[in-house]
């Protein structure tokens, strides 16, 4: 029968999963080393299945260790929210809000989210940090942050669509389309009421954007026959627009982007159909305080045009 499991120990194999050893794990938690040993001994017998595996020199998570390492994330974290509403409701500190977003989100709909939010309830304060999805959603789970804003490319699948989000909270602020991007004097450049079709680029030069955005972007030219020739990779939005304003190639961009910042030399175009989704995820219910900035991030997704 399985024992009452101690959060102690939980943060022990989290640290050990997140780290990849026991000395780093010892590291990071400043603990003594034979300490973490102790603690994964002790989590061990509580679980009543082996958490670790000796794998050369180090050691490695078994099956069971790997589940209760990945659920070790959600409890902490929610009981690290728990202590959060318990200490606010104590008048222990103010309230607080820590969000974690994406860059073109964070030049565009959180300023106003947070203008709004300070302008309704002043005494509580907001932690901003810049994350693309997978981080923001790593700093959810840790208890870093308290809402992560993230987003999903939800009419075409790739290697980089995001895991399950079933398991968390999750509040549509936008849906953002995605349009195609030449060079303002380019022939084949976008005007009033063109509709875009890939295949007629399929021997240009593209500029591809994050990891997740070019996964988009070759799976969007692979349904409709071609693989795109990618001349450039950048993670920058606006050398992105530089480049291909330079006549360097034609690319995919996100609205949001285009809201944060426009380059006079680009045209451009939604493509039918091609959207990605923008969320406020937690985990659990919000607390007060995150729920005030959610609600905010909601009003400030209905102000911009797109």
């Amino acid at each position: 029968m399985t024992a009452e499991l101690d959060l102690t120990r939980l943060r022990v194999l989290a640290a050990v999963a997140r780290t990849g050893s026991v000395t780093a794990a010892a590291k990071e938690l400043h603990y003594a080393q034979p300490s973490v040993s102790h603690h994964l001994s002790r989590l061990e017998a509580d679980a009543g299945l082996p958490l670790l595996q000796r794998h050369g020199r180090g050691v490695r998570l078994t099956e069971a260790g790997r589940l209760l390492a990945n659920r070790a994330e959600e409890i902490l974290g929610r009981v690290e929210g728990a202590r959060r509403e318990l200490d606010a409701l104590a008048g222990l500190r103010a309230g607080r809000a820590r969000l974690a977003a994406f860059p073109s989100a964070l030049a565009t709909v959180v300023p106003d989210a947070v203008a709004r939010l300070q302008q309704e309830h002043p005494g509580l304060s907001v932690g901003l940090v810049e994350h693309e999805p997978p981080d923001a959603l790593a700093a959810l789970q840790s208890g870093a942050v308290d809402v992560a804003l993230v987003f999903e490319h939800i009419d075409v699948r790739h290697a980089r669509s995001m895991e399950d989000l079933s398991r968390y909270e999750a509040t549509t602020i936008l849906d953002d389309p995605v349009h195609l991007v030449t060079a303002a004097d380019l022939e084949a450049a976008p005007v009033p009421g063109y509709v875009p079709d890939l295949k007629v680029l399929d021997d240009a030069e593209w500029i591809a954007g994050c990891e997740r955005c070019r996964a988009d972007m070759v799976a969007r030219c692979a349904a409709v026959g071609f693989a795109p020739r990618i001349a450039f990779e950048t993670d920058d939005y606006v050398a992105v627009q530089a480049l291909v304003a330079a006549g360097a190639g034609v690319s995919l961009l996100p609205g949001l982007t285009l809201r944060a910042h426009r380059h006079p030399g680009i045209a451009t175009a939604p493509l039918p159909g091609a959207v990605r989704r923008v969320m406020a995820l937690t985990v659990g219910p919000p607390a007060p305080p995150a729920e005030a900035l959610i609600r905010q991030l909601v009003a400030a997704g209905a102000n911009v045009p797109l």
